[in-house]
């Protein structure tokens, strides 16, 4: 009989790019560029106020200095000529496996002896930028991986990009016990500014950012801790379809996320959970921990209400979404990472210390994740957390057996 297995993520990286702006100068970066008058400038300043972001982070260097300084955008009033496609791609050949790298090595670092060279398949996974041979080949050179080193590139699905990597290693581990699979998430959504005032665009540029996650995933769990890939469920709300597109124009990718998103989302995330968590055969009491995609506050503040959770609840999809804005395919691995640590602190230090309104380990130790992009797709999964017992930092070392919940 074929032994059952399952995936486990057993190490998570991350990485942003050195160009930072807060959200108020990227508001007055846009007011400017888009020549908005006194009135339309307040109230693009009061939408980006509202998305609860404070910074973002980017490859180009135009978004933080002046105008008369642009390497990237024209050095006129228009930014005119504006960047073709083709002028966007060269950045993003440039940009991003540099990017990707950085996330790689942070998940590399955060598992003590592992050895890359033991990596039998790499799966990328973007929606930003296209070109062959693409960024694929280009990280098994820079990482020095055999060249038989199978690869998977997972192409413009947007922000629910990472599930189907994900998917994809899980079900490449559940088939070989000896395989080893990298997932690399790299977005540069800021080189597809565009230079329009309707709602959706501007939206969008008030939205996202750059950012790249790995994480490795492989079929036996570390004694530490691992996240085990427990379920998965997909499901589209064909209504919604028109309410979330990307799109190839001559002048970049062009966004459309109309202000409808939440409403269908809000429509279809209560059945969607009810059904990925009846078929791992769990309720909601059973989730301890949740890492939902921060799309945008507005999102978030629906999935909470039909969900029952508080803010609290949902705090790390709050601070990646302050601290790094929408990065789209990569986001939801910056919300797991910091589930992660948070599990990993809590493991050293002694619950009385903690604070008070934070739950135990005597929580179900399940994490809801979920995610959203064109279709409408909605795409959600439960990850099992696999820990040793906890030591904590004032006490001997407990002699309990490792739990696998």
């Amino acid at each position: 009989m074929r032994q059952h297995r399952s995936g486990y993520i057993n190490s998570i990286g991350t990485a942003v790019p050195a160009y930072s702006s807060t959200q108020q100068k990227a508001a007055e970066f846009m007011a400017d560029v888009l020549q908005l008058d006194a009135r339309d400038s307040r109230r693009l300043m009061a939408l980006y106020r509202h998305t609860r972001i404070d910074q973002r982070h980017t490859v180009l260097a135009d978004y933080v200095r002046p105008k008369d300084e642009f390497t990237f955008y024209a050095n006129t009033p228009g930014m005119e000529p504006f960047p073709t496609v083709s002028q966007r791609m060269g950045v993003y050949r440039q940009e991003a496996v540099p990017l990707a790298l950085k996330a790689i090595q942070d998940c590399f670092a955060n598992y003590a002896d592992f050895d890359p060279q033991t990596i039998t398949h790499l799966i990328t996974v973007s929606c930003t930028g296209l070109y062959a041979p693409g960024p694929d080949i280009e990280i098994i050179e820079a990482l020095g991986l055999p060249n038989t080193t199978q690869r998977l590139a997972i192409n413009f699905m947007g922000c629910y990009g990472a599930f189907n990597g994900l998917k994809a290693a899980d079900a490449i581990v559940r088939s070989d016990a000896d395989a080893r699979v990298l997932v690399v998430c790299v977005e540069l959504c800021t080189i597809h500014f565009q230079k329009k005032t309707e709602t959706d665009h501007l939206l969008s540029n008030a939205l996202f950012a750059d950012g790249s996650a790995a994480v490795l995933v492989e079929s036996r769990p570390r004694p530490e801790q691992s996240f085990r890939l427990r379920s998965f469920y997909c499901d589209l709300l064909p209504e919604g379809k028109h309410a979330m597109a990307w799109h190839v124009s001559d002048f970049g990718f062009e966004m459309t996320l109309t202000a409808e998103v939440p409403t269908f989302i809000q429509q279809g995330i209560g059945q969607l959970m009810e059904r990925l968590l009846d078929q791992c055969g769990l309720t909601l009491d059973d989730i301890g921990h949740y890492a939902l995609h921060p799309g945008g506050r507005r999102i978030l503040e629906v999935i909470e209400g039909q969900l029952g959770i508080t803010p609290f609840d949902n705090r790390h999809a709050y601070e990646v979404l302050r601290q790094n804005g929408n990065m789209s395919s990569a986001t939801v691995l910056f919300v797991l990472k910091e589930v992660w640590n948070k599990l990993q602190r809590r493991q050293l230090t002694e619950p009385a210390s903690a604070d008070e309104t934070e739950p135990t380990l005597s929580q179900p130790d399940n994490i809801l994740s979920c995610a959203f992009g064109p279709g409408l797709t909605l795409e959600a999964m439960v990850l099992e957390v696999v820990t040793a017992a906890p030591v904590y930092a004032t006490t001997a070392p407990s002699s309990a057996s490792a739990r696998v919940l």
